[in-house]
């Protein structure tokens, strides 16, 4: 399970593959498109959606849906 504490980069070595891009799809549809720039590695779900204007319970539960999906 995905959760605000995990940081972007955890979240996105923790997918499966057949995942990945339904996980770059949730991050780009809510305006989150650095997802490999330098703070992915040190910036919490809670931090960069705050960063971007994002509500951090509606990116962890849309991140959860495609972890159950796949």
């Amino acid at each position: 399970m995905i959760h605000k504490d995990m940081t972007v980069g955890e979240v996105l070595r923790s997918c499966a593959e057949e995942a990945f891009e339904d996980v770059v799809r949730v991050f780009n549809n809510m305006g989150m498109h650095c997802l490999f720039c330098p703070h992915s590695v040190g910036e919490t779900l809670e931090e960069a959606a705050m960063v971007h204007g994002n509500d951090v319970n509606t990116l962890v539960e849309q991140l959860n849906e495609v972890f159950i999906e796949k």
